[in-house]
């Protein structure tokens, strides 16, 4: 074990708090990482406000960037130095792992949101030695070393550090709304994509649309700085749900028809039954918005009749692999230019970055931790 620092949410604080925690060295499959990056997701914060699975004490964080400094014996996928992205974590053994949907993983609740390993150990402790929640996502990156499960690291080049902090929120909010297109949806030429939520997801959203052969990229909001850069980066029309009937302007847009394809980033219920209510004949919803554990939602059944869908999105169906490589790629050529919605902040403001991302005041923050 040795010493490092880490941002510790606990029960009833509301609040993250940096701490001397002590690090376990990797077991087998497991990998040493030095964090030079990590983004701050909606689930971080209702993880940290106890709305989700995660017991606190833990440590959070689940779009970490960094380099690599050990690797357990088993190991074969990176190695000490190699500059990498950290995502979810996966068991590597279920149908659905086998068949390449890693985010569709039989155990992937347990092991993502129960900031412990498979068999409950944690690698964190704090100085006195009592346990803290670890392994979240399989990384709890809020902290400057995390000790990483083996499938949620992928390397990548970066020309820097700087640049691989950045690239940090393809981890989770980047490939949730790009993966949500272009992995779930069946998008094809002449095809409508209605984006409910303006925010990092909705908006990797509507830059993995604009790839598509779409030919409406419509994106609802209540933000008019949102919607502006939302048709800087693809949108062919807006709407601010606050000042214009939603359901007539979609219907306008469409022609009456409907939207083919439909994506609920914000995770709130009204603006679910919205998108499933502007849906075409044979339309679907995917949803990645996610609100706190227990809220139900409501559809009028007989609506569904006429091959619409309904579909649950976790991080875009990503095989980590493949996906996050390209979506790297994508950025590189400029044709995914989600660094306009980052924000770095120095590890010691993440309450300042997590207030800022909470007031809508900042699209997707970024702790940069110092090289």
């Amino acid at each position: 074990m040795f010493e490092t620092r880490a941002a510790v949410a606990r029960p009833g604080a509301g609040a993250f708090t940096w701490e001397s925690v002590r690090l376990e060295d990797p077991r087998p499959d497991e990998v040493l990482v030095r964090v030079v990056g990590a983004g701050i997701c909606h689930t971080d914060l209702a993880s940290r406000d106890e709305q989700l699975h995660t017991s606190l004490p833990a440590v959070l964080g689940h779009e970490g960037a960094g380099v690599v400094e050990a690797v357990g014996e088993s190991v074969t996928g990176v190695a000490v130095g190699d500059t990498v992205l950290l995502s979810f974590d996966s068991c590597g053994g279920c149908p659905a792992c086998l068949h390449g949907h890693p985010a569709y993983c039989r155990s992937f609740i347990p092991r993502n949101f129960d900031a412990a390993r498979p068999d409950g150990t944690t690698p964190i402790r704090s100085v006195d030695d009592s346990p803290i929640g670890g392994r979240f996502f399989g990384q709890s990156s809020f902290a400057e070393h995390c000790v990483a499960h083996e499938r949620g690291v992928v390397p990548v080049k970066a020309a820097d550090e700087d640049e691989l902090a950045l690239l940090a929120p393809i981890g989770c909010g980047v490939q949730t709304g790009a993966g949500a297109v272009l992995n779930e949806l069946s998008v094809r030429p002449g095809d409508s994509v209605a984006v409910f939520g303006a925010g990092a997801v909705g908006l990797s959203a509507v830059m993995a649309a604009a790839l598509t052969t779409a030919t409406r990229v419509v994106v609802v909001d209540i933000i008019a700085s949102r919607l502006e850069l939302a048709k800087e980066m693809g949108a062919t029309d807006v709407i601010n749900g606050a000042e214009e009937d939603v359901a007539a302007r979609l219907g306008e847009v469409t022609g009456g028809r409907g939207v083919d394809h439909a994506l609920e980033s914000s995770g709130v219920p009204a603006l679910l039954r919205q998108a499933v209510d502007a849906l075409s004949v044979g339309g679907t919803v995917a949803v990645a918005g996610a609100p706190p554990v227990g809220t139900d939602a409501s559809f009028d059944v007989n609506f569904l009749l006429n091959g619409r869908g309904i579909r649950g999105v976790t991080e875009g169906d990503s095989d980590l692999t493949s996906f996050v490589p390209s979506l790297v790629e994508l950025y590189r050529r400029g044709r995914l230019p989600f660094d306009r919605m980052v924000r770095t902040y120095s590890p010691e403001r993440i309450e300042e970055a997590a207030a800022d991302a909470g007031a809508g005041e900042v699209l997707k923050p970024v702790l940069r931790f110092p090289s």
